[in-house]
Protein backbone atom coordinates (compact mmCIF):
# COMPACT_ATOMS: atom_id res chain seq x y z
CA UNK A 1 0.00 0.00 0.00
CA UNK A 2 1.34 3.60 -0.94
CA UNK A 3 2.17 6.14 1.31
CA UNK A 4 -1.12 8.40 0.10
CA UNK A 5 -3.78 5.38 0.31
CA UNK A 6 -2.73 4.74 4.42
CA UNK A 7 -2.85 8.54 5.14
CA UNK A 8 -6.10 9.26 3.63
CA UNK A 9 -7.50 5.68 5.42
CA UNK A 10 -6.46 7.26 8.74
CA UNK A 11 -8.34 10.37 8.35
CA UNK A 12 -11.52 8.51 7.60
CA UNK A 13 -10.58 6.72 10.75
CA UNK A 14 -10.11 9.40 12.70
CA UNK A 15 -13.16 11.24 11.96
CA UNK A 16 -15.46 8.34 12.28
CA UNK A 17 -14.15 8.29 15.84
CA UNK A 18 -15.05 12.09 16.05
CA UNK A 19 -18.39 11.34 15.41
CA UNK A 20 -18.87 8.27 17.62
CA UNK A 21 -17.64 10.73 20.76
CA UNK A 22 -19.47 13.58 19.82
CA UNK A 23 -22.69 11.34 20.14
CA UNK A 24 -21.91 9.62 23.46
CA UNK A 25 -21.14 13.63 24.41
CA UNK A 26 -24.58 14.30 23.45
CA UNK A 27 -26.35 11.28 25.02
CA UNK A 28 -24.52 12.22 28.11
CA UNK A 29 -25.42 15.73 27.86
CA UNK A 30 -29.10 14.67 27.84
CA UNK A 31 -28.57 12.05 30.53
CA UNK A 32 -27.71 14.78 33.02
CA UNK A 33 -30.62 17.66 32.31
CA UNK A 34 -33.29 17.05 34.64
CA UNK A 35 -36.36 16.10 32.90
CA UNK A 36 -39.71 18.44 32.81
CA UNK A 37 -42.22 17.30 35.24
CA UNK A 38 -45.61 16.56 34.12
CA UNK A 39 -48.41 19.23 34.80
CA UNK A 40 -51.10 18.92 37.74
CA UNK A 41 -54.56 18.77 35.67
CA UNK A 42 -56.64 20.74 37.49
CA UNK A 43 -60.87 20.86 37.11
CA UNK A 44 -63.56 23.35 37.66
CA UNK A 45 -64.19 22.00 41.25
CA UNK A 46 -60.21 22.78 41.78
CA UNK A 47 -60.11 26.49 41.21
CA UNK A 48 -62.52 29.65 41.00
CA UNK A 49 -61.98 32.98 38.49
CA UNK A 50 -62.15 36.34 39.96
CA UNK A 51 -65.00 38.01 38.56
CA UNK A 52 -67.59 40.84 40.09
CA UNK A 53 -70.20 39.36 42.08
CA UNK A 54 -72.99 40.82 44.39
CA UNK A 55 -71.91 40.75 48.10
CA UNK A 56 -73.96 41.70 51.02
CA UNK A 57 -72.68 42.12 54.39
CA UNK A 58 -74.83 42.47 57.64
CA UNK A 59 -75.81 40.07 60.83
CA UNK A 60 -76.52 36.50 59.69
CA UNK A 61 -79.63 34.97 61.64
CA UNK A 62 -80.53 31.66 61.57
CA UNK A 63 -83.62 29.74 63.90
CA UNK A 64 -86.77 27.77 63.50
CA UNK A 65 -89.41 28.72 61.94
CA UNK A 66 -92.75 29.31 64.15
CA UNK A 67 -95.91 30.48 63.41
CA UNK A 68 -96.54 34.26 64.75
CA UNK A 69 -99.62 33.07 66.29
CA UNK A 70 -100.53 30.00 67.62
CA UNK A 71 -102.79 28.56 71.03
CA UNK A 72 -102.95 24.85 72.60
CA UNK A 73 -106.28 24.27 73.17
CA UNK A 74 -106.55 22.90 77.05
CA UNK A 75 -109.43 21.04 78.76
CA UNK A 76 -111.23 23.57 81.58
CA UNK A 77 -113.53 20.58 82.90
CA UNK A 78 -112.56 17.02 84.80
CA UNK A 79 -114.11 14.56 82.37
CA UNK A 80 -114.33 11.65 79.44
CA UNK A 81 -113.39 12.98 76.34
CA UNK A 82 -116.74 12.43 74.09
CA UNK A 83 -115.79 13.71 70.95
CA UNK A 84 -112.50 14.35 69.28
CA UNK A 85 -113.97 16.68 65.90
CA UNK A 86 -111.34 17.83 63.58
CA UNK A 87 -108.49 15.96 62.61
CA UNK A 88 -104.59 16.99 62.79
CA UNK A 89 -103.96 19.20 59.27
CA UNK A 90 -107.46 20.61 59.25
CA UNK A 91 -108.19 23.86 58.74
CA UNK A 92 -110.79 25.60 60.84
CA UNK A 93 -112.96 28.71 61.29
CA UNK A 94 -112.93 31.04 64.19
CA UNK A 95 -115.75 29.38 66.71
CA UNK A 96 -115.60 25.90 65.53
CA UNK A 97 -115.94 23.38 67.73
CA UNK A 98 -113.14 20.91 68.06
CA UNK A 99 -113.51 18.75 70.96
CA UNK A 100 -116.44 17.69 73.57
CA UNK A 101 -116.38 16.80 77.35
CA UNK A 102 -118.83 14.45 79.38
CA UNK A 103 -121.53 17.25 79.86
CA UNK A 104 -123.88 15.51 81.88
CA UNK A 105 -123.47 16.77 85.63
CA UNK A 106 -122.96 20.39 83.96
CA UNK A 107 -126.07 20.00 82.54
CA UNK A 108 -128.09 19.17 85.57
CA UNK A 109 -126.43 21.78 87.33
CA UNK A 110 -127.91 24.60 84.29
CA UNK A 111 -131.21 22.86 84.74
CA UNK A 112 -131.27 23.67 88.48
CA UNK A 113 -130.08 26.64 87.95
CA UNK A 114 -132.89 27.91 85.20
CA UNK A 115 -135.56 26.51 87.95
CA UNK A 116 -133.55 28.27 90.37
CA UNK A 117 -134.33 31.78 88.76
CA UNK A 118 -137.74 31.07 87.30
CA UNK A 119 -138.45 31.00 91.19
CA UNK A 120 -137.07 34.04 92.03
CA UNK A 121 -138.76 35.90 89.37
CA UNK A 122 -142.02 34.68 90.63
CA UNK A 123 -140.89 35.42 94.25
CA UNK A 124 -139.85 39.15 93.06
CA UNK A 125 -143.33 39.43 91.30
CA UNK A 126 -144.93 38.31 94.52
CA UNK A 127 -143.01 40.98 96.54
CA UNK A 128 -143.18 43.98 94.18
CA UNK A 129 -147.26 43.44 94.43
CA UNK A 130 -146.89 42.91 98.09
CA UNK A 131 -145.19 46.31 98.61
CA UNK A 132 -147.53 48.42 96.20
CA UNK A 133 -150.84 46.67 98.12
CA UNK A 134 -149.46 48.52 101.17
CA UNK A 135 -148.24 51.44 99.94
CA UNK A 136 -152.20 52.00 99.39
CA UNK A 137 -153.01 50.82 102.45
CA UNK A 138 -149.98 53.33 104.09
CA UNK A 139 -151.61 56.17 102.53
CA UNK A 140 -154.92 55.25 103.70
CA UNK A 141 -154.27 54.92 107.19
CA UNK A 142 -154.87 51.54 107.12
CA UNK A 143 -151.38 50.20 107.86
CA UNK A 144 -148.40 51.63 109.79
CA UNK A 145 -145.08 52.83 108.19
CA UNK A 146 -143.42 49.84 109.51
CA UNK A 147 -146.08 47.30 107.77
CA UNK A 148 -144.91 49.41 104.76
CA UNK A 149 -141.22 48.98 105.68
CA UNK A 150 -141.36 45.29 106.07
CA UNK A 151 -143.33 44.72 102.33
CA UNK A 152 -140.19 46.88 100.81
CA UNK A 153 -137.35 44.57 102.76
CA UNK A 154 -139.57 41.69 101.47
CA UNK A 155 -139.19 43.04 97.98
CA UNK A 156 -135.31 43.87 98.39
CA UNK A 157 -134.95 40.41 99.43
CA UNK A 158 -136.39 38.63 96.91
CA UNK A 159 -134.52 40.63 94.09
CA UNK A 160 -131.48 39.99 95.84
CA UNK A 161 -131.98 36.43 95.33
CA UNK A 162 -133.29 36.65 91.40
CA UNK A 163 -129.59 38.59 91.23
CA UNK A 164 -128.06 35.38 92.73
CA UNK A 165 -130.14 32.83 91.13
CA UNK A 166 -129.25 34.80 87.61
CA UNK A 167 -125.33 34.47 88.67
CA UNK A 168 -125.51 30.61 89.31
CA UNK A 169 -127.75 30.55 85.98
CA UNK A 170 -124.49 31.89 84.12
CA UNK A 171 -122.16 30.42 85.91
CA UNK A 172 -123.72 26.73 85.20
CA UNK A 173 -123.98 28.02 81.35
CA UNK A 174 -120.07 28.96 81.84
CA UNK A 175 -119.69 25.51 82.92
CA UNK A 176 -121.55 23.77 80.22
CA UNK A 177 -119.49 26.26 77.37
CA UNK A 178 -116.48 25.13 79.26
CA UNK A 179 -117.13 21.31 77.84
CA UNK A 180 -116.94 22.19 74.15
CA UNK A 181 -114.01 23.24 72.76
CA UNK A 182 -113.77 26.17 70.24
CA UNK A 183 -111.08 27.61 67.59
CA UNK A 184 -110.03 30.82 68.81
CA UNK A 185 -109.28 32.11 65.69
CA UNK A 186 -108.74 30.44 62.23
CA UNK A 187 -106.24 28.68 61.10
CA UNK A 188 -105.07 25.08 61.04
CA UNK A 189 -104.91 22.10 63.47
CA UNK A 190 -100.98 21.57 63.96
CA UNK A 191 -101.32 18.81 66.64
CA UNK A 192 -104.04 16.76 68.29
CA UNK A 193 -102.82 15.28 71.80
CA UNK A 194 -106.12 13.13 72.97
CA UNK A 195 -108.70 10.98 71.58
CA UNK A 196 -112.22 9.96 72.90
CA UNK A 197 -112.97 8.46 75.42
CA UNK A 198 -109.73 9.59 77.23
CA UNK A 199 -110.34 11.07 80.84
CA UNK A 200 -108.87 14.98 81.41
CA UNK A 201 -108.22 16.69 83.81
CA UNK A 202 -108.26 20.61 83.56
CA UNK A 203 -105.11 22.19 81.88
CA UNK A 204 -104.58 19.09 79.62
CA UNK A 205 -104.16 19.72 75.83
CA UNK A 206 -106.39 18.52 73.62
CA UNK A 207 -105.38 20.99 70.18
CA UNK A 208 -102.85 23.38 69.00
CA UNK A 209 -103.65 25.53 66.37
CA UNK A 210 -101.83 27.61 64.16
CA UNK A 211 -102.25 30.95 62.11
CA UNK A 212 -99.65 29.54 59.29
CA UNK A 213 -99.84 32.87 57.28
CA UNK A 214 -97.65 34.74 59.04
CA UNK A 215 -94.50 32.87 60.05
CA UNK A 216 -91.66 34.81 63.00
CA UNK A 217 -88.18 33.86 63.49
CA UNK A 218 -86.42 34.45 66.45
CA UNK A 219 -82.90 34.81 66.50
CA UNK A 220 -80.38 36.15 68.64
CA UNK A 221 -77.06 38.75 67.18
CA UNK A 222 -73.88 40.08 68.96
CA UNK A 223 -74.86 43.58 70.39
CA UNK A 224 -71.80 45.49 68.37
CA UNK A 225 -74.25 44.75 65.70
CA UNK A 226 -77.60 46.73 66.73
CA UNK A 227 -76.22 49.92 64.46
CA UNK A 228 -77.63 47.51 61.68
CA UNK A 229 -80.84 46.77 63.10
CA UNK A 230 -84.29 48.33 63.61
CA UNK A 231 -87.49 47.64 63.20
CA UNK A 232 -88.83 47.30 59.55
CA UNK A 233 -85.32 46.33 58.14
CA UNK A 234 -85.48 43.77 55.23
CA UNK A 235 -84.35 40.60 56.36
CA UNK A 236 -83.61 37.57 53.16
CA UNK A 237 -83.94 34.28 54.10
CA UNK A 238 -82.98 30.70 52.74
CA UNK A 239 -85.36 27.61 54.04
CA UNK A 240 -84.00 24.42 54.40
CA UNK A 241 -85.72 21.99 51.38
CA UNK A 242 -86.61 25.30 49.36
CA UNK A 243 -83.09 25.31 47.39
CA UNK A 244 -81.99 28.39 45.86
CA UNK A 245 -85.67 30.19 46.37
CA UNK A 246 -84.84 32.99 48.71
CA UNK A 247 -87.82 34.67 51.32
CA UNK A 248 -87.91 37.95 52.54
CA UNK A 249 -89.00 39.05 55.96
CA UNK A 250 -88.95 41.83 57.96
CA UNK A 251 -87.65 42.90 61.68
CA UNK A 252 -90.66 43.30 63.66
CA UNK A 253 -89.24 43.62 67.38
CA UNK A 254 -85.85 44.16 68.98
CA UNK A 255 -85.61 42.94 72.49
CA UNK A 256 -84.60 45.87 74.98
CA UNK A 257 -82.34 43.88 76.95
CA UNK A 258 -78.81 42.40 76.37
CA UNK A 259 -78.32 38.70 77.33
CA UNK A 260 -75.14 39.08 79.99
CA UNK A 261 -74.30 35.32 79.36
CA UNK A 262 -73.81 35.54 75.73
CA UNK A 263 -73.95 39.42 74.66
CA UNK A 264 -76.26 38.82 72.34
CA UNK A 265 -79.89 40.45 71.27
CA UNK A 266 -83.05 38.66 71.16
CA UNK A 267 -84.92 39.57 67.62
CA UNK A 268 -87.98 38.77 66.26
CA UNK A 269 -88.33 38.63 62.05
CA UNK A 270 -91.53 38.07 60.53
CA UNK A 271 -92.40 36.53 57.02
CA UNK A 272 -95.70 36.61 55.51
CA UNK A 273 -97.13 33.44 54.72
CA UNK A 274 -100.17 34.15 52.52
CA UNK A 275 -99.54 31.65 49.82
CA UNK A 276 -98.93 28.88 52.73
CA UNK A 277 -95.52 27.74 51.01
CA UNK A 278 -93.45 27.93 54.42
CA UNK A 279 -94.35 24.96 56.70
CA UNK A 280 -93.92 25.78 60.66
CA UNK A 281 -90.59 24.32 62.07
CA UNK A 282 -88.26 24.22 59.24
CA UNK A 283 -85.01 25.57 59.76
CA UNK A 284 -83.97 29.33 58.50
CA UNK A 285 -81.15 31.10 57.81
CA UNK A 286 -81.50 34.60 56.77
CA UNK A 287 -78.90 37.79 56.59
CA UNK A 288 -79.99 41.49 57.26
CA UNK A 289 -79.50 43.65 54.37
CA UNK A 290 -77.72 46.58 55.82
CA UNK A 291 -75.27 46.63 53.06
CA UNK A 292 -75.01 45.04 49.07
CA UNK A 293 -72.11 45.97 46.49
CA UNK A 294 -70.84 44.49 43.14
CA UNK A 295 -67.28 43.97 44.01
CA UNK A 296 -64.65 41.64 42.35
CA UNK A 297 -64.50 38.22 44.70
CA UNK A 298 -64.25 34.57 45.26
CA UNK A 299 -65.47 31.99 47.38
CA UNK A 300 -62.96 32.41 50.97
CA UNK A 301 -61.86 29.03 50.71
CA UNK A 302 -59.68 30.35 47.82
CA UNK A 303 -57.70 32.90 50.36
CA UNK A 304 -55.32 32.19 52.99
CA UNK A 305 -56.40 34.24 55.71
CA UNK A 306 -54.27 32.75 58.42
CA UNK A 307 -51.53 34.47 56.66
CA UNK A 308 -50.49 38.02 57.35
CA UNK A 309 -50.93 39.56 55.31
CA UNK A 310 -53.75 37.33 53.34
CA UNK A 311 -52.52 35.27 49.77
CA UNK A 312 -54.21 33.28 47.52
CA UNK A 313 -52.77 30.94 44.96
CA UNK A 314 -52.55 32.05 41.14
CA UNK A 315 -52.26 30.36 37.93
CA UNK A 316 -49.88 32.67 35.54
CA UNK A 317 -48.04 30.86 32.40
CA UNK A 318 -49.15 27.75 33.38
CA UNK A 319 -47.62 27.53 36.68
CA UNK A 320 -48.45 28.46 40.88
CA UNK A 321 -47.17 31.75 42.21
CA UNK A 322 -48.65 32.77 45.34
CA UNK A 323 -49.59 36.35 45.58
CA UNK A 324 -50.95 38.73 48.53
CA UNK A 325 -54.16 39.95 48.38
CA UNK A 326 -56.23 43.04 50.01
CA UNK A 327 -59.76 42.09 51.70
CA UNK A 328 -62.77 43.63 51.52
CA UNK A 329 -66.18 42.98 52.49
CA UNK A 330 -67.14 39.48 53.31
CA UNK A 331 -70.26 37.81 52.36
CA UNK A 332 -71.19 35.39 55.47
CA UNK A 333 -74.31 34.08 54.14
CA UNK A 334 -72.67 32.84 50.46
CA UNK A 335 -68.86 32.36 51.81
CA UNK A 336 -67.45 34.98 49.00
CA UNK A 337 -64.94 37.66 50.05
CA UNK A 338 -64.00 40.92 48.17
CA UNK A 339 -60.50 40.52 46.40
CA UNK A 340 -59.23 44.97 46.39
CA UNK A 341 -55.70 44.06 45.40
CA UNK A 342 -52.87 41.73 44.50
CA UNK A 343 -55.13 40.17 41.59
CA UNK A 344 -57.55 41.07 39.00
CA UNK A 345 -60.84 40.32 37.30
CA UNK A 346 -60.46 37.23 35.08
CA UNK A 347 -57.39 35.58 37.43
CA UNK A 348 -57.58 31.95 38.01
CA UNK A 349 -56.99 30.93 41.91
CA UNK A 350 -56.93 27.36 43.20
CA UNK A 351 -59.66 26.30 45.76
CA UNK A 352 -58.38 24.57 49.09
CA UNK A 353 -59.86 21.63 48.03
CA UNK A 354 -56.85 21.33 44.67
CA UNK A 355 -54.26 20.05 47.53
CA UNK A 356 -51.11 21.87 48.64
CA UNK A 357 -49.56 22.88 46.13
CA UNK A 358 -46.39 24.68 46.02
CA UNK A 359 -45.27 27.93 43.88
CA UNK A 360 -43.78 26.66 40.55
CA UNK A 361 -45.56 24.08 40.38
CA UNK A 362 -46.83 23.58 36.52
CA UNK A 363 -50.25 23.25 35.83
CA UNK A 364 -52.74 22.28 33.33
CA UNK A 365 -56.48 24.29 33.73
CA UNK A 366 -59.25 21.96 32.22
CA UNK A 367 -62.14 24.03 32.33
CA UNK A 368 -65.56 23.64 30.01
CA UNK A 369 -65.58 25.36 26.63
CA UNK A 370 -67.57 29.18 26.79
CA UNK A 371 -70.44 28.88 24.14
CA UNK A 372 -69.65 30.67 21.29
CA UNK A 373 -71.45 34.28 21.15
CA UNK A 374 -71.77 36.02 17.44
CA UNK A 375 -71.20 39.63 16.74
CA UNK A 376 -67.38 40.95 16.35
CA UNK A 377 -65.99 43.25 18.92
CA UNK A 378 -63.65 42.72 22.36
CA UNK A 379 -64.62 39.36 23.95
CA UNK A 380 -66.75 38.48 21.21
CA UNK A 381 -66.95 35.09 19.13
CA UNK A 382 -62.92 34.72 18.07
CA UNK A 383 -61.66 37.20 20.58
CA UNK A 384 -58.20 35.44 21.53
CA UNK A 385 -57.39 34.97 25.71
CA UNK A 386 -54.63 37.47 26.56
CA UNK A 387 -51.36 36.27 26.54
CA UNK A 388 -50.27 33.99 29.44
CA UNK A 389 -54.11 34.15 30.39
CA UNK A 390 -56.11 30.61 31.08
CA UNK A 391 -58.52 30.36 28.31
CA UNK A 392 -62.04 32.59 29.69
CA UNK A 393 -64.22 29.91 30.26
CA UNK A 394 -67.36 30.37 33.06
CA UNK A 395 -66.39 29.59 36.63
CA UNK A 396 -68.81 27.78 39.12
CA UNK A 397 -69.09 29.71 42.10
Amino acid sequence: MSTGRRGAAWRVLVLLGLGVLSGCNRESSQAQQPQEKAPVVLGPDDVVRVEPRELESGPVLSGTLQARRAATMRAEVQGAVMEMVVEQGQKVKKGQLLARIEDASSQDQLIAARTAVRVARNGLRVARSEEERNRKLASAGVITRRDLERAELSRYQAQAQLSEAEARLALARQQVGRTRLRAPFAGVVSERHASAGDIVQPGTALYTVIDPTSLRLEASVPAAQLNTLKPGVEVDFSVAGYGDRSFEGRIEQINPAVDPGTGQVRIYVTLPNTEQALLTGLSAEGRVAALRREVPAVPVSAVDVRADPPTALRVKDGRVERVQVTLGMTDELERLVELRSGVQPGDVLLRASSGDLAEGTPVEVRLPERPQESGPGVGGAGAPPPAGSPPQQPMPR
